[in-house]
């Protein structure tokens, strides 16, 4: 069986082109016997792409190119002819079907879909991160948390950390009850990255007797009694003004809404 040896070459970390051609060869040989596969990544002059080619026609191989941008594509083919060194252009012929169709020009940026997928998996990570950190459950989340969120029951923590998540935050928040000192690692948080949620005694007090009824208990317990209420919001400013955190007023406030503010306000004390 004849010796196989394979370059491929990308402006971004080539592994479009690592799959390809492993796919392709494994048609003939699925064990992928003989075969040498050279990455080349993050090419991006024409000087590198000709030293490429010289070392192929040392070894005798073949190349596969993954490049996006027209004139490195253009360049390396003409002198792969030249050498008569045997070729395949990946995204060429897929951006220009693109191009014809869509009618406008390609970015011709390298890597972007390894960046799409860097977003994709942070986003996961920090939704993860959110429920496994949800309604102070691990109090050691707190210091890995980008956002950290106070505020006594039905403030819309859960769906305010889900949100954030999306935007790739990691966020933890922590349920404030009179009658349960808050976690120390509470107090060690930078106050920059911590927003306490308050809302009206009044509007508490209807989404609290709402919330009762649907789980078909009697609105007048004291989960839900004006009293009780108030001496949540007098312990939850208690603990705010310890931490020394900023204070957001959610009454009548969407989730999006709120997360906006947070976000601004996060980029405002990073700049």
């Amino acid at each position: 069986m004849n010796n196989l040896s394979v370059f491929i070459i990308s402006d971004s970390v080539g592994e479009t082109g690592d799959l390809v051609t492993k796919a392709a060869i494994s048609q003939f040989r699925p064990g992928m016997q003989d075969t040498k596969i050279q990455r080349f990544p993050h090419v991006e002059s024409k000087e590198q792409l000709t030293e490429i080619v010289h070392l192929a026609v040392e070894q005798n191989a073949i190349i596969v190119y993954t490049l996006v941008k027209e004139i490195m594509r253009d360049f390396l083919r003409d002198i792969c002819q030249k050498k008569e060194i045997p070729a395949v252009d990946i995204m060429g012929p897929i951006m220009g079907m693109l191009g014809d169709t869509l009618q406008v020009e390609p970015l011709e940026e390298p890597g972007l879909v390894r960046k799409l997928d860097d977003d994709y998996f942070q986003k996961i990570e920090a939704i993860e991160f959110a429920v496994k950190y949800d309604d102070g459950r691990d109090p050691r989340g707190l210091l890995k948390a980008d956002i950290v969120l106070i505020g006594v029951s039905r403030t819309s923590k859960t769906p305010l950390s889900q949100f954030l998540a999306h935007k790739r935050f990691k966020v933890a928040n922590v349920p404030l009850v009179p009658e349960v000192e808050p976690p120390e690692e509470l107090f060690l948080v930078d106050p920059k990255k911590c927003f306490g949620l308050v809302i009206s005694p009044e509007k508490l007090n209807s989404i609290r007797k709402e919330r009762l009824l649907a789980l078909g208990l009697d609105d007048s317990a004291n989960y839900a009694r004006l009293e009780r209420i108030n001496d949540e919001i007098v312990h939850f400013n208690n603990v705010v003004n310890r931490i020394g955190c900023q204070v957001i007023n959610v009454t009548n406030k969407a989730v999006e809404e709120t997360a906006n503010d947070i976000i601004h306000r996060i980029q405002l004390s990073n700049q």
